[in-house]
């Protein structure tokens, strides 16, 4: 778990960073830091330059998010942040700022805003209770009309209408996003960094 290619430092390692995407690539395995348990209307996001978990806003309703939520390091989406995750199938809920191994199931393709903000789903590679868990599909049908509810109208007090899901797409189609995510992180943000 977590093999951090870095020297032992008195600093707080940035795990955005140095973390690579991919844990085991081969079997869809992606390295995530958890940002939301599900269950809970606060919206944290990790900052990207430093690493710190920030309570970006109250929830503006009562709607909760129903999974777990978080980043994916070494990636950027095209709305300006690290690609999001889904965790699915979550049976106690995990601590924001944790960092997890999650096997790609499926993906969503959302727009937030008239921004790409895509969703990599995902379930936590090393539990037996979602084993069995391939795809999507078995999630349940319940998932996708959740998900679908939840994403379009989470900010929907605030802001009607800004958010659509446009589709749901399979591992495979969501492992290609995620590795787009990876060259569009190493092309237009890796090169801002400090050593």
């Amino acid at each position: 778990m977590a093999h951090i290619d870095h020297k032992p430092s008195r600093h707080q390692l940035n795990l955005l960073h140095v973390l690579t995407a991919f844990a085991n690539e081969e079997a869809g395995i992606v390295n995530a830091i958890v940002e939301i348990p599900g269950g809970s209307i606060n919206k944290y996001e990790l900052i990207t330059e430093s690493g710190q978990l920030k309570l970006d806003r109250v929830g503006y309703s009562s709607i909760a998010y129903p999974d777990t939520y978080g980043a994916i390091p070494q990636t950027w989406d095209l709305d300006n942040d690290p690609l999001d995750i889904v965790i699915a199938g979550i049976t106690e809920p995990l601590v924001p700022g944790c960092l997890v191994e999650a096997r790609i199931i499926g993906g969503i393709k959302f727009i937030d805003g008239g921004e790409v903000d895509d969703k990599i789903v995902a379930v936590l590679a090393d539990d037996k209770r979602v084993e069995h868990v391939e795809s999507l599909e078995d999630l349940g049908e319940h998932f996708k009309t959740n998900s679908k509810y939840f994403w379009e109208n989470y900010k929907a007090i605030k802001k009607p209408g800004t958010g659509v899901v446009e589709q749901f797409v399979d591992a495979k189609e969501a492992a290609k996003i995620v590795k787009e995510s990876i060259a569009r992180y190493e092309k237009d943000y890796a090169p801002k960094l400090e050593d």
